[in-house]
């Protein structure tokens, strides 16, 4: 973000410069996104997918992006929103999620890999069960480590129901998590 500004701010910025800039920050917050995104989507297959449709999304509507704002913000709303779009979408056509397949590929056969391996899964799993609201508030506080005001404006949220939701999700996640 901080590059953006510099080349918006800079004398010899046009829209080329900008537009490398912008396309720089979206490729370095890739890896961030592709989790929120399995996140919502419970599904390495689908969360690809809606990865890429905010990424497309973001780059025609770069325009809209404010410079010296969060890049990292503005995009985590184009993914929940695309998400919303395709849940909505998926319910008008009756269709279901095909099941995750159970098994993974594991390099390592040391137990310690394998036991790491299947607690991500439990974990996984639990954060499957999670009510959408929950997941989406455990994915952006938790795993991304964003700030309670920060979720909250990107959920388009209150803070007390950010919080209310993040005391249920993480006592359900611990309810679950200590079953398995």
């Amino acid at each position: 973000m901080k590059r953006i500004a510099a080349a918006v701010s800079s004398p010899e910025s046009n829209g080329v410069v900008l537009l490398q800039a912008f396309e720089r920050e979206l490729l370095t917050l890739l890896p961030r996104l592709r989790r929120f995104a399995r996140s919502l989507a419970r599904d390495a297959a689908d969360a690809d997918d809606l990865c890429q449709r905010a990424l497309e999304r973001a780059l025609k509507a770069r325009e809209q992006w404010q410079p010296g704002t969060r890049l990292d913000a503005w995009m985590y709303r184009i993914t929940r929103n695309c998400w919303i779009d395709e849940v909505r979408s998926r319910t008008r056509r009756s269709q279901t999620f095909a099941p995750e397949e159970a098994g993974a590929a594991v390099s390592d056969n040391s137990h310690e890999a394998i036991e790491r391996n299947l607690q991500m899964m439990d974990v996984g799993e639990a954060m499957a069960e999670l009510p959408a609201e929950q997941r989406e508030v455990i994915a952006l506080v938790l795993v991304e480590g964003l700030a309670y005001r920060e979720a909250a404006e990107i959920l388009d949220i209150p803070m007390g129901t950010l919080t209310s939701r993040l005391t249920r999700g993480r006592q359900a996640l611990a309810r679950r998590l200590e079953a398995a």
